[in-house]
Order: structure tokens, then C-alpha cells, then sequence
């Protein structure tokens, strides 16, 4: 894997209770309601440097001003010396606790042809242009791109146990309720050892494909020390990595009872009475390719493959795709049996917001789509494929501005 290293991480200089009026989830997760209450929560809530609501040019302008400005002030002070950051998010997913551990640390960005960094996703050129901008603008990244590694041995876990064991810097909850703990490591000899945990796997990025290319893209313009970046680096084993669905909302197509008369032959059918219903039982299924379909008033559905169903898909799809529901659903389901096309799609990551969706009959049907395995993750991104998007959605998200990397420059 690509080298890390430590770094004197700027971080904000307020008390611990007053560290979820000044933090904020990556860029991308941020509607424009909650952009709005988080300019509203605090002046120097970090949303106006990620997601700066300005508008053209002016917006990162305003953004480089007021990091700077911070800076200046001491809101934000880098550390003493160069540290790596262990970061552990506890939290509940269907009322079950779960911890996910990870390592904060500065690593350099590699091409994939190298083989030891590999995406899963294609990005986007607005996306891509808005973060070089901030990039620019900052000069500094606030949000870790989030890698995933093999520890099959635990060397990794048990450095993470073993400095644990000290004091945390901080501890907050967030606004979804997940309590954070963070300990800084400045340590020689512990620095090494996580450096050498982490030397020889591969990394996997589950989250910040666009960042990873802004990073890229930043090297290629000012020198190979351009390359080092913001990472989050947790293992592929820990029970704690969790994978969410991305629920579908379509605009447009057949109503529950066509959508059962289109599918009958390529799925085993059941009927259920409301949309968490429908998302349970789609959830559990142990077929090739499950989802379940909500309709407001009309109640639920599920849908199992049967065998026939691997006709829907191009007879040359590579097989890390063939395995994934969501390039089933948008390759044979949704354009081949229910007529619908891709922009008449709209993805929302909340079982909750897919229920409000149906309930306010805001919506033709939801679509309630089952996790995507972290295993199917790393052999999409093994065979050097692109998922469709909207595939994944890692949970908790890391929070931006909690650990802040400035930039070096070539």
C-alpha cells in the first residue's frame, strides 16, 4: 500500500461539548436545509469552507478567507508535532451497538495502474471541479478519504487496542448520535509499528473517489510531494464496517400491480403491507438478486430472482458486476421489465426518507435495495470495473474538519 505518514494535524481549539457545533459531515451528505442550519449552528462551523454557500468564484474565495482567517485567530492550531490520529465512532444500526476503529494519517496518492490503491467508482467533473477549487482556494483537505485494508492477522487491531488504552484527546456525539473518541499518536516507535501494519495490503477506497482525483490532479500539477493527501484507513474484517443500502425513488413508471405483472417470471413474488416491511424482507433474502418495491397506499412487495432472471443481463458483464443488485436493477430491471430510465431515478440513503417518500406519495414506487458487501466492493475494485452509482453508503461518515491536513507543495 502507498506509504503514510504523520502530520501536525490542525484542529479546532474549543471544548469538547462544543465540538458538534463546529464540525460537519463531508461535502456530498450535506442537503441544502442542513447547510443552511449548520451556517445558522455557529460562525465557525466548518461548513463554510467545505460547502460554502457563496456563489461562483465568490464562494471559494470566501472559503480560503475564512480558513486563513481562523487560522489567524487560533480557532484552528495544528498540533505540536506530527502525529497520526486514531479515530473510534460507536454507534447502532437496527438498535444492534457497533465501534468502527481507523487510522487518520497523511499518504500519497497513487495511479491505480500501480495496483495498491484501487477505486470502485467513477467520478464526475463537477464534483471534481468543485473540490479542486476548494483545493486551491485552502489549500488543506478537511474530509479523509476513506480506505478499506485486509488485516486477516489483526496486527493493525491490536496496535489500535493497545493505544486506546490511554486518555483520548477528545469525545463528542454527533447529530446522529454517534459518540467519537480521538487519540493522537506522536510516539516514534507506535508510528512505525502503524506504518508497518499498513505497509504491505492493498488499499481499497470506499468513500471519496473525487477527492482521490483532486489529489491526483494536484500532484500532476505541482510535483510528486503534491501527492500526500488525507487518509482513513480501517480493516476489511472489523465487524464495524458497515455498508448501507441506497434506496430508490422513481418518478415515473408502473404502478405496484404492473410491476408485478412485469416481473412474475423472472422473480418469486410476495406481498407485504408497508415499505420497512418490504426493505426487511428484501434485506434477508438469500436469492442471487433481491429488492422490494413500495407504493404509497398500495403497500409492499418483494422480489426474489429466480434463474431466470440472469437473462436480463449482457451475456459479456463481467462477473464483479453481475453480482452487485444495483447493477441488476439498472441494467435488466428497471429499463428491460418496468420501462423506466436512469433520470427518472432519485436515491435517498434512509430507509426513513424512502418511508416519507411513500407516505407523502411523493413518489410512483421506492425501490428498497439490500447492502452491498464490502467483498463485492474489493473484487469490483480488483477487476478494475465501476459500480453504477449510488451503489454504496459507508455509515457512520467521518466528519470533516475534525482533523484538518494542510497541503504540501511541490
Amino acid at each position: 500500500m502507498a506509504e503514510i505518514r504523520p502530520f501536525a494535524g490542525v484542529r479546532y481549539r474549543v471544548p469538547d461539548p462544543e465540538l458538534p457545533r463546529v464540525l460537519a459531515p463531508p461535502y456530498d451528505v450535506i442537503p441544502p436545509a442542513y447547510q443552511e442550519a449548520l451556517y445558522g449552528r455557529d460562525p465557525r462551523n466548518i461548513v463554510r469552507v467545505i460547502l460554502n454557500r457563496g456563489v461562483g468564484e465568490a464562494a471559494y474565495e470566501e472559503a480560503g478567507r475564512t480558513y486563513r482567517r481562523w487560522r489567524a485567530d487560533g480557532v484552528l492550531a495544528p498540533d505540536p508535532e506530527p502525529s497520526l490520529y486514531l479515530l473510534e465512532q460507536s454507534f447502532a444500526v437496527e438498535d444492534r451497538p457497533r465501534v468502527r476503529v481507523g487510522l487518520l494519517a497523511r499518504f500519497r496518492a497513487e495511479d491505480p495502474g500501480t495496483r495498491r490503491i484501487l477505486p470502485h467508482e467513477q467520478t464526475r467533473k463537477g464534483p471534481r471541479e468543485d473540490r479542486w477549487r476548494v483545493l486551491l482556494a485552502t489549500r488543506a483537505n478537511f474530509s479523509p478519504i476513506f480506505m478499506m485494508f485486509p488485516d486477516a492477522r489483526g496486527a493493525f487491531a491490536s496496535l489500535a487496542a493497545a493505544a486506546m488504552t490511554s486518555r483520548p484527546e477528545s469525545t463528542f456525539t454527533d447529530d446522529a448520535g454517534v459518540a467519537h473518541r480521538l487519540w493522537r499518536i506522536a510516539d516514534p516507535a507506535a508510528i512505525a509499528a502503524f506504518a508497518d501494519a499498513l505497509a504491505r495490503p492493498k488499499a481499497y477506497i470506499a468513500d471519496g473517489h473525487h477527492r482521490y482525483a483532486t489529489a491526483l490532479r494536484y500532484r500532476d500539477e505541482h510535483g510528486p510531494d503534491g501527492a500526500w493527501t488525507l487518509g482513513y484507513f480501517t480493516p476489511l474484517e472489523a465487524p464495524g464496517l458497515v455498508v448501507l443500502p441506497y434506496h430508490r425513488i422513481l418518478q415515473e413508471g408502473p404502478r405496484l400491480e404492473a410491476a408485478r405483472r412485469a416481473l412474475d417470471r423472472h422473480f418469486r413474488l410476495s406481498t407485504t403491507s408497508d415499505t420497512r416491511e418490504a426493505a426487511r424482507a428484501a434485506g434477508a433474502s438469500t436469492a442471487s438478486y433481491a429488492f422490494g418495491l413500495a407504493e404509497p397506499g398500495a403497500g409492499g412487495l418483494v422480489a426474489e430472482a429466480l434463474p431466470a432472471a440472469e437473462e436480463l443481463l449482457p451475456r459479456d458483464a463481467p462477473p464483479s458486476l453481475r453480482a452487485l443488485d444495483t447493477y441488476f436493477l439498472h441494467q435488466g430491471v428497471l429499463p428491460k421489465l418496468l420501462g423506466i430510465a436512469d433520470s427518472a431515478v432519485r436515491y435517498v440513503h434512509s430507509l426513513t426518507e424512502a418511508e416519507e417518500a411513500v407516505a407523502a406519495a411523493a413518489c410512483r414506487l421506492a425501490v428498497l435495495m439490500r447492502a452491498t458487501p464490502p467483498q463485492q466492493i474489493v473484487d469490483v475494485a480488483e477487476a478494475g470495473e465501476s459500480m453504477p452509482a449510488k451503489s454504496t453508503f459507508f455509515h457512520p461518515k467521518l466528519p470533516s474538519g475534525l482533523v484538518i491536513h494542510p497541503l504540501i507543495s511541490g
